[in-house]
């Protein structure tokens, strides 16, 4: 195939970051006497920041609106992705191969640009990117082709000539539903089983680092 472009989920793909949200979502609850239950992080992998945030008003009954909710995370998480979040091994030489081979590269992320912009540019690979789509420029959450679909015409690219590397079932869904060629990269932390994941995407990586060696060989 002639790859155009590709689209890159941020959280649990390229960056090692999963471990910012858990204990933003142990500090903030625990403020109000909740533990996190078992299902939450389930419930909340394919929404949008905003879409978080009202889903966790509604579910524990909290004092607050989106907004508030949404700035006090954004709060807690600012340090962590302003100096402490790492990409995974492999994603800088991957980005620097894409843009070798003239391939277009685009993020689609539920995050806000608060958080990862200051986090990119610091390992520095920001400038690396054609061009970011957020959550909130969508109505749909990823469990739905809106955001890979909206990126991929701000790459100018068609869905069947880019690829979505995602770290989730339900993302990898979505953007398998608009046509996009899907990339599944293993997070540990969501626990999935291999044959469970591997249903639900064209190519499975569990290393970053693997990337280069697939997309050679489906050019």
């Amino acid at each position: 195939m002639k790859i155009e472009g590709v689209i890159f989920d941020l959280d649990g793909t390229i960056l090692d970051s999963t471990w910012v949200w858990k204990q933003v979502d142990v500090d903030f609850l625990g403020k109000y006497g909740i533990q996190v239950p078992d299902d939450y992080s389930d419930a909340i992998k394919a929404m949008g920041f905003e879409q978080v945030a009202e889903y966790t008003i509604a579910r524990f009954r909290l004092p607050l609106n989106a907004g508030e909710v949404m700035a006090e995370w954004n709060a807690m998480a600012l340090r962590a992705y302003s100096e402490k979040v790492r990409l995974r091994p492999g994603t800088m030489e991957l980005l620097l191969w894409l843009r070798e081979q003239g391939i277009l590269t685009g993020v689609a992320t539920s995050n806000t640009a608060a958080l990862f912009e200051p986090c990119l540019k610091h390992n520095g690979v920001y400038d690396l990117f054609h061009s970011f789509t957020e959550g909130s420029e969508v109505e749909r959450c990823k469990e739905f082709p809106d955001i890979y679909i909206k990126e991929a015409e701000k790459l100018g690219c068609r869905p069947s000539s880019c690829l979505v590397f995602e770290d989730i079932i339900p993302a990898l869904k979505g953007a398998g539903s608009g046509g996009f060629v899907t990339v599944g990269v293993r997070e540990e932390a969501w626990g999935y089983e291999n044959e469970e994941f591997g249903k639900y995407c064209d190519h499975i990586l569990y290393e970053i680092s693997d990337a280069i060696s697939l997309l050679k060989s489906l050019q």
